[in-house]
């Protein structure tokens, strides 16, 4: 189940690096967390269609679904980029429609997307908690959903949700926000649900969640240039979750996984190479790990 501790299975197995041939569909994949899994996996052979909204340069956040499509192809895996919106269930169905067709199946959904207002209740605007539902708890549940068909057909098929543990202390409403808290536990709500509904078809069903915060630039846009130093890079996303969807979909379904736990399991001691800044300066927690 996705609670706070408890994040991880014991497992000898070792995961196997190549991901050559496989299909992954990922959203929001343009930058940061999501555009660094998707080059990962192309650097061990994976196909990847990209689903997101930018195609053209944000003035805050740099980088679109093109020029991660072109990175993808760089690393050595074959790129489709699809403009769309996971809020939209047209162009949920055309993306993987389009994937499949491109591709010719689905093994494994990264639901990336999301957005991030940290605003407390008494004045955010209605309009962002609506559109924080919709991309982040709909959207999950949604290209998943249109995905199935296509998972079940795989021989080793996942489903990868980037949300945290769930906690119900009200301390993580009071300090994070009610309306975004809402939103991101509601995607791992639909991991430990579709993991249930879909255990019998072979699907694994799990979610991913940072330790430390993570160098993306929409979390430059919030923090202080002294936490961003104090962070993790993106790349230690991106390995924990090659770990994990590499791995064989009866080993674990329904968790929440943290992105070191997930590592040391497989052996990794140094962690080193995925600071912002080397050194032995305290790292910057999550939002929702610190426990204590």
């Amino acid at each position: 189940m996705c609670a706070p501790k408890g994040l991880t299975v014991t497992s000898t197995h070792t995961p196997d690096d190549s991901l050559q041939g496989r299909t992954l569909l990922i959203s929001g994949g343009s930058r940061g967390i999501g555009e660094a899994i998707a080059v990962a996996a192309a650097a061990r052979g994976a196909n990847i269609a990209l689903v997101a909204k930018t195609a053209e340069p944000h003035p805050k956040l740099p980088g679109t679904i093109h020029t991660a499509a072109a990175a993808i192809t760089e690393a050595g895996g074959r790129a489709l980029p699809i403009v769309g919106d996971v809020r939209d269930d047209a162009s949920v169905a055309e993306a993987v429609t389009r994937t499949v067709e491109h591709f010719g199946g689905i093994d494994i959904v990264v639901n990336n997307a999301s957005a991030l207002d940290l605003t407390s209740a008494e004045k955010i605007d209605m309009k962002k908690y609506d559109l924080m539902q919709d991309i982040n708890a709909r959207g999950a549940f949604a290209l998943t959903k249109a995905a199935i068909p296509h998972l079940r057909a795989s021989e080793n098929a996942h489903v990868l949700t980037l949300s945290p543990p769930i906690d119900l202390d009200p301390k993580w409403f009071s300090q994070i926000g009610t309306a975004y808290t809402i939103s991101k536990f509601s995607m791992s709500m639909v991991t430990i649900g579709l993991a249930a509904e879909l255990k019998a078809d072979g699907i694994a069903v799990n979610s991913l969640w940072p330790r430390t915060t993570i160098n993306t630039a929409a979390v430059r846009n919030i923090l202080s240039e002294e936490l961003v130093a104090r962070s993790r890079k993106p790349s230690i996303m991106a390995d924990a979750a090659l770990s994990i969807i590499t791995k064989p979909a009866w080993l674990a379904t329904g968790q929440c996984f943290i992105d070191d736990d997930v590592l040391a399991r497989d052996g990794v001691r140094d962690f080193e190479q995925h600071r912002v800044v080397p050194g032995d300066q305290e790292l910057e927690l999550d939002f929702w790990m610190n426990w204590n």
